[in-house]
């Protein structure tokens, strides 16, 4: 990257079903992410979450980098990528290790974290996250930190992402093709919940729903750790292409209806509102009631709504998120969609909006960019994680520590 100091610049690349979004982030010294770049285009190539077209793919991802690049004033080599769709699964697993000496090391961890991964998964899968929920070290149970704490035995509960091979091979050779790189493929719903939660509904329970174009993406927190994540293969598309068959208009009119108008709960359209709905071919416009409209969204939402209720139910964690549900994503914007969702959880709903970020406001602050924002403030936080050549490092260092430690112990 040219003009600015690369080492404090993280890109996130947003490749979802309706838009493709680049946002450039600068790291400040106070450890804060100042958005100066953004792009965005809308996404041709993708179907539910998954690429089916690479060329166009490909061609929306060009466009969107190099707006984020001409705004930015930089050269972007590489990106936080997203990644979502039906394929994605999820499981918990437990591993067990000896700690080999008095106190836990890093190599102690390490090896932990690689028990809790030895489970079968198919073939056609590849693991994208392994996320700790806590340790447990000789029985005592809620260690986030275990690092040099004392004891015998190291247990680490985890929560494990996988995703299809072939889904994330295509988004890695879309981005190859535009000339950069991937620093990391991150699941759309795990980067949602950075820029939407705060540290006290994690901790205290929450479930964030991230509804999208293509997919409705679900993720539980509790105790500050990750439960449950989920992908549901209905969103936007579905009541956009329900408004183009119900009023019998085009695909690109029913979305520009939809947005503008739509309503998602029936009483909150007033009776006397009117709207215009182009027609199919030559034939004239026609208008109709916004009550009319709002009863073809409503019942798709409702069906969505619970969907995803039957899906918190059945993860077990219900019960256990007092902060209630936080809806985020494009097609989370929907007037009396809060309300409608009230009805259905049977909980505190509220609209989660980017946060912890600064710079752009106008343009970021906005559901529709929750996941590239998560982006940004994952790969803050992971920016030496995904290095081999830093963790190579690190384990050399540690071995000749030990080294010298046992020749200082024998002679």
């Amino acid at each position: 990257m040219s003009r600015r100091n690369d080492k404090n610049l993280l890109v996130g690349l947003d490749i979802g079903t309706s838009k493709i979004a680049a946002l450039v982030g600068e790291l400040k010294d106070d450890d804060q992410i100042e958005i100066i770049g953004f792009g965005t285009h809308p996404s041709r190539g993708l179907k539910k979450g998954v690429v089916v077209d690479i060329e166009s793919t490909v061609q929306s991802i060009q466009r969107a980098v190099e707006e984020a690049e001409l705004m930015a004033g930089c050269e972007i080599h590489s990106v936080h990528a997203g990644i979502a769709g039906s394929h994605v699964r999820s499981l918990n697993s437990h591993g067990i290790t000896a700690i080999k000496e008095v106190e836990v090391s890093q190599s102690d961890v390490d090896r932990v974290i690689d028990a809790a991964r030895a489970v079968a998964i198919p073939a056609d899968q590849k693991i994208l996250h392994i996320l700790p929920q806590e340790f447990i070290i000789d029985e005592q149970e809620g260690i986030r930190e275990p690092i040099g704490m004392c004891g015998v035995r190291l247990e680490a509960r985890v929560h494990m992402v996988t995703g299809a091979v072939s889904a994330a091979q295509n988004i890695i050779k879309c981005i190859r093709r535009c000339g950069l790189e991937v620093d990391d493929l991150v699941l759309a719903q795990l980067s949602s919940s950075y820029s939407v939660l705060g540290e006290d509904e994690k901790e205290l329970g929450v479930c964030v729903v991230d509804i999208g174009g293509g997919t409705t993406d679900l993720a539980v927190f509790t105790d500050g750790a990750i439960r449950h994540t989920a992908v549901i293969p209905i969103a936007g598309d579905q009541v956009t292409n329900d408004i183009a068959v119900a009023l019998r208009t085009p695909t690109q009119h029913a979305e520009q209806i939809k947005v503008k108008h739509a309503c998602a709960l029936t009483q909150l359209a007033a009776n006397g509102d009117t709207i215009e709905v182009p027609s199919i071919g030559d034939r004239p416009p026609r208008r109709l009631s916004r009550q009319t409209l709002a009863e073809v969204v409503e019942p798709r939402y409702e069906e969505l709504l619970t969907l995803l209720h039957n899906e918190l139910r059945r993860s077990g964690f219900e019960d256990l998120v007092a902060g209630g549900v936080v809806l985020t994503g494009g097609s989370a914007k929907m007037q009396g969609l809060i309300e409608l969702a009230e009805e259905v959880f049977h909980m505190p709903v509220r609209l989660g909006v980017p946060s912890h970020v600064i710079g752009m406001e106008d343009i970021v602050n906005n559901p529709i960019h929750s996941t590239g924002v998560g982006l940004l403030m994952y790969a803050r936080q992971h920016r030496f994680a995904q290095r081999p050549e830093l963790t190579e490092n690190l384990s050399l260092k540690e071995m000749l520590a030990r080294l010298k430690r046992w020749f200082q112990g024998n002679f």
